[in-house]
């Protein structure tokens, strides 16, 4: 398939955040995009603002007549079920349909691709390692499975010859991609509703890793069973991050290189799994040839992406982050980053499960992460593409909590009691519809600040 044939471009499920940077993408180049969301959210509204017609309705009728030719492209996301009337309509009448995976893997076909893998990680690490090349000159492009808040947007550059891309795992769709340099930051279980054991997943990576035939371009983070150059916050590691301190509230920090010692790189993103990330990004765009002085410029002005450790409130009296994690490493995370940050405050930590299947699958892990916190607030589960598990629901999560200070609020409930919390510091995790909500509960807080 030859995407320069491609005149017009129809996504089902545009408001994903992977799906959302594709119709950017395909929308820059100058390609007619439009597309269906089951629901608006602040993605659909800006992509509406850049000229892309979306509809919220499952009809026929609301596809733009002009789709309906053979130089049409149909992407779908995994998401999208199977009784869904828009796709069986291209599926009858034989359109080119593809996911949005095998469309990143034409893309790469023909550029210099840089992919990131790991089931925590990815999207930091693209995102930094995008944000370096494209203030470096390089003639990038980098789709990002966030909203960097350097660039209001997911997707970076609009560059032809060098791709950057996050190598997802879910559904094994990074092994349609073509990289010439790649990273694994993490392989951690998940996703086993697709894979169905540990073992499975970490032979998914093992496959992704050999697409990289010349082991000097495959990076991994210290600890992974996968050959490649280690990069971590570990001795061993080849490009290791050293001296590590914080001066306000920013890393300051050394990397030893295999061939120098860079020295006082700030980043600002707290916790050491982003200092890991910044490192690993560091060690790829040294690879490509940036130079030293580019990459430390670049590490400094990094701003960070929605909704990863993003700071909503941060004030003397109260401070409130949002956080996408939804896997009990990630939430493990966020609690590290918190603690280091605020050691003598109490934190409440409000979590929108995701998945009924995630969620029954890791019920003790998330229990004994969510219990660090002095407080936990529960919301409901966030279904996703899935129905539910008899027996799997918040409550049942909760019963597995040791820490007592805990409880379920609703949606609607939500605002209230976070107003009337007598905590200091905040955070709401969830990759589900709670980050919709993240905009009022700033709203609602700032004004009880005030009074």
């Amino acid at each position: 398939m030859n995407l320069s044939q491609i005149q017009h471009v129809y996504f089902i499920g545009i408001g994903g955040i992977g799906m959302s940077a594709l119709a950017r993408y395909f929308n820059y180049i100058g390609k007619d995009v439009a597309g269906y969301d089951k629901t608006a959210t602040h993605l659909t509204d800006e992509l509406i603002a850049e000229g892309i017609a979306i509809h919220f309705e499952d009809s026929i009728a609301q596809i733009p007549s002009h789709f309906y030719t053979e130089n049409t492209l149909v992407v779908v996301t995994p998401a999208v079920p199977v009784t869904h009337a828009e796709w069986n309509y291209f599926v009858e009448r034989e359109y080119i349909i593809k996911k949005r995976a095998e469309v990143l893997g034409l893309i790469t076909q023909n550029t210099y691709t840089f992919a990131v893998a790991g089931t925590h990680g990815k999207t930091t690490t693209s995102a930094i390692l995008g944000h370096i090349l494209f203030e470096s000159g390089v003639d990038v492009t980098a789709f990002v499975g966030g909203v960097l808040e350097n660039y209001d947007s997911n997707l970076i550059g609009r560059g032809k010859t060098v791709t950057v891309v996050e190598a997802d795992e879910f559904d094994r769709s990074f092994l349609h991609l073509h990289p010439n340099m790649a990273c694994v930051t993490s392989t951690d279980a998940d996703h086993l509703d697709i894979y169905g054991d540990a073992s499975s997943i970490e032979a998914s990576f093992q496959e992704f890793a050999a697409k990289i035939d010349d082991k000097s371009n495959l990076f991994v983070a210290a600890g992974l069973p996968i050959a490649g150059t280690v990069v971590g916050v570990n001795p061993d590691a080849a490009y290791q991050a050293c001296e590590v301190r914080i001066e306000n509230g920013i890393y300051v920090f050394d990397v030893q290189t295999p061939t120098e010692r860079i020295c006082n790189l700030r980043f600002s993103l707290p916790g050491t799994h982003n200092l890991t990330n910044a490192v690993m990004a560091l060690a790829m765009a040294k690879k490509y040839g940036v130079s030293t002085a580019s990459i430390a410029k670049a590490l400094a002005t990094f701003k960070g992406i929605r909704r990863r450790f993003s700071f909503q409130i941060q004030t003397d009296k109260l401070v409130y982050i949002d956080d996408y994690a939804h896997h009990p490493t990630e939430i493990n995370a966020v609690h590290q980053a918190v603690r280091e940050l605020y050691p003598n405050k109490k934190v409440l930590a409000v979590f929108q499960p995701h998945l009924f299947s995630r969620t029954q699958d890791f019920g003790a892990d998330f229990a004994k992460s969510l219990s660090q916190f002095d407080r936990v607030i529960v919301m409901e589960i966030y279904p996703a593409r899935e129905l539910p598990i008899p027996g799997i629901t918040s409550q049942w999560l909760l019963d597995q909590m040791e820490n007592p200070n805990k409880s379920i609020v609703s949606k609607a409930s939500l605002i209230d009691e976070l107003c009337a919390a007598p905590e200091s510091i905040i955070v709401t995790i969830g990759a589900g519809d709670i980050g919709e909500m993240v905009k009022d509960i700033k709203t609602g807080l700032e004004q009880k600040s005030r009074t």
